[in-house]
């Protein structure tokens, strides 16, 4: 039997994989030192005798015993309101966690896969961003602390394929959203759909301008199974191409919920990306793999998992 270890698996992305391992009927060890993941992500899977939980920090020494075949690295704080809130330690589990999951992987023969970003994109200048974009990031700027630390968990997991012959996948994850996000994390659809049903403006940073592309779980979830079982070393991006300002997609938010919110704005966060949308041609030639649910079909999923954790006034 295969054995899995997810770090960052009680998280929003991490819980989604640990299901999808245990469903392909691996072992799967979920790893989490619970700064940002949630116990309750994972609590349907306690008693189920191929999964287990451990709580541990994985930028101190990582040790799991017995045989391992993969390893998915997802540890880390992945919302802006997290990493802003926690600098010192998304640089370290990107950095020391990333090299300590690296040698692991090492010592157990196991294949890797790290979690990156289409923040290392940056600001692009290039649109849409293909692998081979070398990003715009400000590495003394606030959000520096994730960009750089996802830019520099890359290198390192390329170094150690080049120089150790260590077995490495990098996912380039684009906005993801889908059951189990926090409420309050940050981002923004969960603030969106939050706002929406409890009748409060929704706050939309700058003119609404900016664009994002935002791709249901599910969908990534596919993406990262493929990617890991596939010969390809290099960087893919797993995201949605259909692109949408933030102004439109709060006012989506707002028609969905049938809220009687309304928009304000708020100032620009500084190094707020302008644009993001994937090129996945790759993703496509590579992997075959594509988004399969659209933004309405995946909206409507989503919200019927924050009505039932969101307070709604009886007003509304």
């Amino acid at each position: 039997m295969l054995r899995t270890l997810i770090t960052g698996g009680a998280g929003f992305l991490g819980s989604h994989l640990c299901e999808r391992f245990l469903a392909e009927g691996h072992e799967v060890v979920c790893m989490d030192n619970l700064v940002t993941g949630n116990p309750d992500n994972v609590a349907h899977l306690i008693g189920n005798e191929r999964f287990e939980f451990v709580h541990h920090d994985v930028t101190n020494f990582v040790y799991v015993a017995g045989r391992l075949d993969y390893i998915l690295h997802f540890a880390s704080p992945a919302s802006p309101i997290d990493y802003l809130k926690l600098p010192i330690q998304t640089l370290k589990v990107g950095a020391l966690g990333t090299h300590n999951c690296l040698g692991l992987a090492k010592a157990k023969g196991a294949r890797i896969l790290l979690a990156s970003t289409s923040e290392v994109y940056g600001d692009p200048l290039e649109h849409p961003q293909t692998e081979e974009y070398w990003g715009n990031v400000n590495p003394v700027g606030s959000r520096g602390v994730y960009d750089e630390a996802k830019r520099f968990a890359e290198a390192i997991t390329m170094a150690y394929h080049r120089y150790h012959g260590v077995e490495t996948r990098i996912v380039r994850i684009f906005n993801t959203y889908g059951p189990r996000m926090r409420l309050d994390d940050g981002r923004a659809l969960p603030a969106f759909m939050g706002q929406a049903l409890r009748g409060e403006p929704i706050t939309v940073f700058g003119d609404g301008s900016q664009t994002r592309s935002f791709q249901y779980v599910d969908d990534l979830i596919e993406g990262i199974y493929r990617l890991l079982m596939s010969e390809e070393v290099e960087p893919v991006n797993i995201g949605n191409p259909d692109e949408i300002s933030i102004r439109k997609f709060a006012e989506e938010v707002v028609a969905l919920t049938g809220s009687s919110s309304t928009i304000t704005f708020e100032p620009l966060p500084a190094d707020d990306p302008k644009v993001r949308q994937p090129d996945i041609t790759k993703a496509r030639n590579v992997l075959g793999w594509e988004p399969a649910v659209s933004r309405s079909e995946g909206l409507k999923r989503t919200l019927q998992y924050f009505r039932e954790r969101v307070e709604v006034p009886q007003t509304l």
